[in-house]
């Protein structure tokens, strides 16, 4: 367990770093994706953080506490659709380049937390499964992210980032049900 805490702990400090960073990106040039991704950042941090406290509790206690973290799972969904619905009528997409640049930046440290929390993703059940299922998912859209920026350069529209910021929210929101599901099996498991 101490090598997950280890690793849990610097996730969540990469992950926070680079909120910060896409955040300010993302409201300089106005990017759904990029807003998605950087509530996203901030929410890996606090479950992360919420991880390494919960390691030390008993199996019942931690079961709780990955159900609670899928409820956490589903908050940067609701805050990109909030966005997604306030951009909607916007006729032209954020700045390609930075949009792409900062999804890239960001898919460097996406794929380092989730190539260490990897050999960990089966240890501490649902907990490390929801560490783990962070980092893949934000792999994955930090991929749609790049795509954005990419489309949107060859066709100046707000519409490649507005998919790329629900595709966000809805692969959250699946991350979440899986999350909940592991933790509720492992909460039947340790009181029965």
């Amino acid at each position: 367990m101490r090598s997950l805490d280890k690793t849990v702990r610097l996730v969540a400090l990469l992950n926070l770093g680079y909120f910060g960073i896409e955040f300010a990106v993302a409201a300089v040039i106005g990017s759904v994706s990029l807003f998605a991704d950087s509530i996203d950042f901030l929410e890996d941090a606090s479950v992360n953080l919420l991880i390494v406290a919960a390691l030390r509790w008993s199996a019942p206690s931690r079961a709780r506490a990955g159900m609670a973290l899928a409820g956490i799972l589903l908050i940067p969904s609701l805050a990109t659709l909030w966005t997604a619905y306030q951009t909607f009528n916007a006729h032209i997409g954020p700045a390609p380049v930075p949009l792409s640049l900062t999804g890239l930046g960001a898919l460097a440290i996406n794929v380092s937390c989730a190539l260490m929390l990897l050999r960990h993703r089966h240890r501490a059940g649902s907990l490390s499964r929801a560490a783990f299922l962070s980092a893949r998912n934000d792999v994955l859209a930090n991929i749609a992210v790049i795509g954005a920026g990419l489309v949107t350069l060859l066709v100046p529209s707000t519409w490649p980032d507005l998919l790329a910021g629900i595709g966000i929210a809805v692969m959250n929101a699946d991350a979440a049900r899986a999350v909940f599901a592991a933790a509720r099996r492992e909460h039947a498991d340790a009181t029965s």
